[in-house]
């Protein structure tokens, strides 16, 4: 008997068995929302902020509709990068395991030998997991033959916008049936993306989870500033006094990123680093590294912040602030995951005072610490000055207006105005402090 709440989908016994073992005990948000629609055949979008469970919204029901019989692609699901496309690929993997009959998934991304992947694809895969390009280039060479497919998932989809792929995958729709189900997920919707969803989505159920709070609840957001120090030194230092179980420094550009890892290595820290300058099988043998636990610390650009799952990060660092402040959501979601606790630290200079206020405002909140001599310290709130000048400005104009200008004006009138507001002024404090 199945000891979880997903049995009210009425999956398959072998679905049920792999969430059993998976360890699922009740559906997220985003899953009871979706997987109704999906299994019913209607095109949908779903919309949730980043761990909240869309893979598997989408995975376990379309993996329930394959039908083992049918030795051609029936499901086509797409991602914006390699390292989300094998992740995808690996949770298929646990779930078609239990599978009665087998269920055949291959995994189709760049930076692998296409000549090889066109060699072995005689026998079409059931289940097709992959980069938007690779598989793309796959139809080009008629190796894949997707036109069998009933479904297609368009999975990060306004990062698959961002990174220049949505004409990939606008291709592979334009291959497919014109009866298909289409299933787009992503954190945003952007009026960019609408074009292509009026395109293939007629009248899609859409499902939009609201964040019950901007992030995770367990994640601790600090906020350092930089003062007169140079912001590697301070980095380094953040780094060695947090002496975490895992790190992640985000920077803006890849240039950055390097410049960061290398600054650090100098300085004797084992450092990891992901961006997009990485050749295909840098990137692979460092995500495999990273898994192992090689590295302590990793830099990374925001191609970490979306999708990519690495387990047991204590600690984000923003190096800088991201000019998209919906990636600062996406970076911190990195850590505090899974029911985790964790801490996403950011060095921050004047400049940065309009971006944080925005973050604020959108229910971000940070406390103010100092690192003084390797010891964590607190320090005043940054917006102290501002609202301590503000209260002041405020009551001089009060005052102003509460001092009678005389009918006629003698020289030196000013002077004794200003004289008699600075009494008030003093006056005011006492009483503030006796209070």
């Amino acid at each position: 008997m199945a000891n979880h709440q997903f049995e009210k989908f009425q999956f398959q016994p072998f679905i049920n068995r792999a969430i059993q073992e998976i360890g699922f005990k009740q559906p997220t948000e985003i899953q009871e929302k979706m997987i109704p629609t999906i299994m019913s055949g209607n095109s949908a979008i779903g919309q949730s902020q980043t761990g909240t469970g869309k893979t598997h919204a989408y995975l376990l029901p379309a993996i329930n509709l394959i039908d083992p019989e049918k030795d051609e692609v029936q499901v086509v699901i797409t991602a914006p990068t390699r390292e989300l496309a094998k992740q995808i690929y690996h949770e298929v993997l646990k779930i078609t395991k239990f599978a009665d009959s087998p269920i055949s998934a291959r995994c189709f991304i760049g930076g692998t030998d296409k000549q090889r992947t066109i060699d072995k694809l005689k026998t079409q895969p059931q289940i097709v997991v992959g980069t938007a390009g690779r598989i793309n280039d796959l139809m080009k060479e008629q190796a894949l033959f997707i036109y069998t497919a009933k479904m297609l998932v368009v999975d990060e989809a306004d990062l698959m916008l961002d990174m220049g792929f949505i004409q990939d995958v606008d291709q592979i729709a334009g291959k497919m049936p014109e009866e298909l189900q289409m299933l787009v997920f992503s954190a945003t919707i952007p009026e960019k993306l609408k074009p292509f969803l009026k395109k293939y989505l007629e009248n899609p159920s859409f499902q939009h989870v609201q964040p019950k709070q901007l992030s995770a609840e367990k994640i601790e957001h600090i906020l350092v500033p930089l003062k007169s120090r140079k912001k590697i030194d301070l980095l380094y230092d953040m780094l060695v006094a947090y002496n975490p179980y895992l790190a992640i420094v985000f920077t803006n550009t890849k240039a950055n990123a390097d410049e960061v890892a290398d600054s650090l290595i100098e300085r004797g820290l084992k450092v990891g680093r992901i961006h997009g300058d990485l050749s295909p099988r840098d990137r692979k043998k460092m995500m495999k590294q990273i898994m192992n636990l090689d590295y302590q610390y990793i830099v990374a650009t925001d191609l970490a912040a979306r999708g990519i799952d690495i387990e047991g990060v204590s600690h984000v660092i923003n190096f800088e602030l991201p000019s998209d402040l919906d990636f600062y959501v996406h970076r911190s979601g990195r850590t505090a995951r899974a029911g985790l606790s964790g801490i996403s630290a950011t060095i921050y200079t004047p400049s940065d005072e309009d971006a944080l206020n925005q973050l604020e405002k959108m229910g971000i909140p940070f406390s103010t610490v100092d690192l003084q001599q390797g010891e964590w310290v607190e320090v005043s709130d940054r917006n102290r000055r501002k609202n301590r000048t503000k209260q002041t400005d405020d009551f001089e104009k009060k005052a102003r207006k509460m001092i009678k200008k005389p009918a006629k004006v003698k020289p030196g009138y000013k002077k004794k105005m200003q004289r008699q507001i600075d009494t008030m002024k003093k006056r005011d404090r006492r009483l503030n402090k006796k209070k």
